[in-house]
C-alpha cells in the first residue's frame, strides 16, 4: 500500500453501493450483502444478468447503462463490467463524490490515467483498486516475510497468472472481437501479477520488455519483465499455459538479499502455503534452512466457518473498501499504483509491437514515497516469522 490521503470518511447508517457489470459483478455483489453493504442498485447492458441482479437483489435499482445510476443515492460503486472501460465512469462517480472500487483494468493508456488520478485526488470520495490478488493468502505470508526483513533486500520477484485451458476454450474465450477478451492485448490482464509485485515491493514499474511464450501462439502466453525503481527485476508470466498452480492461478517467487520466499507448487490447499528458504551463510547457526508455513484459515466477524481460501483477497478487498467509505482509512490499493499496474500491460503491448524492445513507463508515483502493504489490515495479522533470523534487517 503506498500512502496517500484519506478521502472523507461516511456518518452513520449503511454503505449504499450500486454495482455495474453482474458477470464477476454479482459476485461482488453477494459478498457486500455479506460484509453488511446495502446493494442499492444493479446494472447490466445484458437483459438476463439484469434478471439475475432484479432475482437476487429485489429490493435495489435496475439499470442498463452505469449513467443511469449517477443520479441515485449511492455512497459508493463497484465497477465490474468490461475490462477495459473502467476509467469513464470512474472518473464520473469520483466527480459526484461517490467512492469508487473499480475491478482490473483501472485506465487503458497514460491519458486515461492521468485523468483518473486527477479526479480522484480532487474528489471528497476515494478510489480503490480492486485487485484481489494481492490479498491472497500466499501473497500476505510473503507480505509478512519481507516486511519483518527476513528476505533482505529484494532482486528478483517472479509472478504467474496462468489458465492451462484446453486450446478451444481458449479460442472460445478470446476469439470473438466484439468481447473484451477478444480485443485486448495479450498483455493487457497483467494487474493480477503486477499489483502483488509492487506490494510486495513497494516500488513502482520503470520499464517494461514483453516476449511472446510461442511464436506460433503470440497471443497464448507472454513474459514480461519489468525493472523496478527499487531497482529489482519483476518477471511475470500471464496467460495461457499448462501446469495452472491451484492457488486460483497465482504462483509468486520474492528472491532477496537474504532468503528466498515463494508459493508451494502443490496440487490443492498446499498451493496456498509458502517455502522459506535460507542458505547457511545468513543463518545465524551456520546451516541451510528451509521451512513451509501454512496461512491460517480467515473468518470474518460473526462467523464461524472459514472463508474459501480463493475468496479470501475479495472478501478482504470489500472489508477494506467498506472501512475506506465508513471510517476514511486508506484504500489498500490506491489510484496511483493502480493506473501504475495496468499501464505495464499498456506499455508491454508497445515492447511486443516493436520485437520485444524495452519501453519505458511513465512516473505515476507523484513524488510518494512506497511504503510495504498495511499486513494486518489485508488480513495477515500471523504470528511472528520463524526461521534463522527474525527480524533481520534489510541490507543497504
Amino acid at each position: 500500500m503506498w500512502l496517500r490521503r484519506c478521502g472523507t470518511a461516511r456518518k452513520g447508517g449503511t454503505v449504499r453501493v450500486g454495482v455495474v457489470g453482474l458477470r464477476r459483478g454479482l459476485q461482488l455483489a453477494v459478498w457486500c450483502r455479506r460484509l453488511g453493504i446495502e446493494v442499492a442498485a444493479v446494472c447490466d447492458i445484458v437483459a438476463e444478468r439484469r434478471a439475475a441482479g432484479r432475482e437476487a437483489f429485489p429490493r435495489a435499482f435496475v439499470a442498463a447503462r452505469w449513467e443511469e445510476l449517477l443520479e441515485q443515492p449511492l455512497d459508493a460503486v463497484v465497477l465490474a463490467h468490461d475490462f477495459d472501460a473502467h476509467a469513464p465512469p470512474a472518473v464520473a462517480f469520483l466527480e459526484r463524490g461517490v467512492h469508487v472500487l473499480s475491478e482490473t483494468a483501472a485506465c487503458v493508456d497514460a491519458a486515461e490515467g492521468r485523468e483518473l488520478i486527477a479526479a480522484a485526488e480532487r474528489s471528497r470520495a476515494t478510489y480503490s483498486f480492486a485487485e484481489n490478488y494481492v490479498a491472497h493468502p500466499h501473497v500476505r505470508l510473503l507480505r509478512q516475510a519481507a516486511d519483518a526483513g527476513e528476505l533482505g533486500r529484494i532482486s528478483l520477484i517472479e509472478a504467474d497468472y496462468l489458465h492451462g485451458m484446453a486450446p478451444s476454450a481458449v479460442q472460445e474465450l478470446t476469439g470473438d472481437p466484439a468481447h473484451w477478451r477478444g480485443r485486448i492485448a495479450a498483455t493487457a490482464y497483467c494487474t493480477h501479477t503486477l499489483s502483488p509485485v509492487l506490494a510486495l515491493t513497494g516500488a513502482w514499474p520503470v520499464e517494461v520488455t514483453a516476449f511472446p511464450v510461442d511464436l506460433a501462439e503470440a497471443r497464448g502466453a507472454v513474459v514480461m519483465a519489468v525493472r523496478l525503481s527499487s531497482g529489482a527485476l519483476a518477471l511475470t508470466r500471464h496467460g495461457f499455459l499448462q501446469g495452472e498452480p491451484d492457488s486460483h492461478w497465482s504462483w509468486v517467487s520474492v528472491r532477496g538479499t537474504r532468503a528466498l520466499a515463494e508459493s508451494v507448487r502443490a496440487p490443492g490447499d498446499r498451493a496456498w502455503s509458502v517455502r522459506v528458504r535460507t542458505e547457511a551463510w545468513a543463518a545465524s547457526d551456520g546451516r541451510p534452512h528451509e521451512v513451509e508455513r501454512t496461512p491460517p484459515a480467515l473468518v470474518l466477524e460473526g462467523e464461524g466457518a472459514a472463508v474459501a481460501r480463493g475468496e479470501e483477497g475479495t472478501a478482504l478487498i470489500l472489508r477494506a473498501f467498506r472501512e475506506t467509505v465508513e471510517l476514511g482509512t486508506e484504500p489498500l490499493v490506491g489510484v496511483r499504483q493502480a493506473v501504475a499496474a495496468s499501464l505495464v500491460g499498456t506499455a508491454g503491448a508497445e515492447s511486443l509491437r516493436n520485437g520485444s524492445r524495452p519501453v519505458p513507463l511513465p512516473d505515476f508515483s507523484g513524488g510518494e514515497v512506497p511504503a510495504r502493504g498495511d499486513v494486518e489490515r489485508s488480513g495477515g495479522a500471523y504470528a511472528p516469522c520463524a526461521g534463522p533470523s527474525p527480524g533481520a534487517q534489510c541490507p543497504p
